[in-house]
């Protein structure tokens, strides 16, 4: 379905994302982003130091986990809600499935496609740009040809894990009170981890989020997320699902999905990124 929104909508939908996007504490330069600063990070694992690590998360036949330099870049504090999404919807230029805007506002978006997804980055940097009340470092960053886009699963990775091999988040072992698993459905929003190492909600559990990498072995390759991001491929999702188990929400768990996959554990965060 297309939800369409009288003249001048569009324009009040983008303003009341970005006042959503920006609903943190006062005074805050960032908005409702998180800077990740440049430099290395450890990607990957392998059983002999994570004995719960799938076989596609090993670096290589001869190495376990490899070391990956990223640029800085900005990630949503939370998942893109319900919400924001019915906000996109509402400026009527992108056929949506009614599922995606049908669950409780502060829930995480669901069946949303990667195209889906993509299409929505596109217009929130459009609205980022057009606002004056965009954060100054966020609006000098699009100025400089950064852009709203999916993370890579390696931006996503060193944002979940940091730079000291964590197996969850906030720690080696898993905790319900940090994260939405073997559960029978989503949450809201924006659950505290003081003890995650960048502060982001739900980087385990509550839905799986796209990201802009095609499904690939090891060892990671920057260059192969700039290339062919239309090419019919599987793509990878991380962070595991409200229905998933312990093993599955773990920092270096790799999921995927066809493009076109709109399921109720699939949704995304956005990050701007000098892709």
């Amino acid at each position: 379905m297309v939800v369409r929104v009288p003249e001048g909508g569009e324009l009040m939908a983008r303003l009341f994302v970005i006042a959503l996007l920006l609903a943190v504490a006062p005074g805050d330069e960032l908005g409702n982003f998180v800077e990740i600063p440049a430099g290395p990070f450890t990607m990957g694992a392998d059983r002999a130091h994570d004995p719960l690590a799938y076989d596609n998360e090993r670096w290589s036949p001869a190495q376990a986990e490899g070391t990956v330099d990223l640029p800085a870049f900005f990630i949503a504090r939370h998942e893109v809600t319900v919400a924001e999404f019915t906000t996109f919807a509402q400026a009527g230029k992108w056929a949506i499935d009614s599922r995606a805007i049908a669950g409780p506002p502060d829930h995480p978006v669901a069946f949303v496609s990667w195209t889906d997804a993509l299409a929505y980055c596109r217009w929130l940097e459009a609205a980022l740009k057009a606002s004056a009340t965009t954060p100054p470092r966020l609006a000098q960053a699009l100025r400089d040809g950064w852009h709203v886009t999916l993370p890579t699963e390696a931006e996503w990775e060193k944002a979940a894990r940091g730079s000291d091999r964590r197996r969850y988040p906030w720690g080696g072992e898993p905790r319900r009170d940090r994260a939405n698993f073997a559960n029978s459905g989503t949450t809201a929003v924006g659950r505290e981890c003081p003890e995650c190492v960048h502060g982001l909600s739900d980087m385990a559990g509550n839905v799986w989020e796209w990201t802009r990498s095609p499904l690939q072995p090891y060892p990671y390759d920057a260059s192969d997320d700039r290339s062919n991001l239309d090419a019919d491929a599987l793509w990878v999702m991380r962070g595991g699902g409200f229905s998933d188990n312990p093993q599955t929400i773990r920092t270096t768990t790799r999921g995927a999905a066809e493009p076109g996959a709109r399921r109720a554990f699939i949704g995304f965060r956005v990050v701007i990124s000098p892709k």
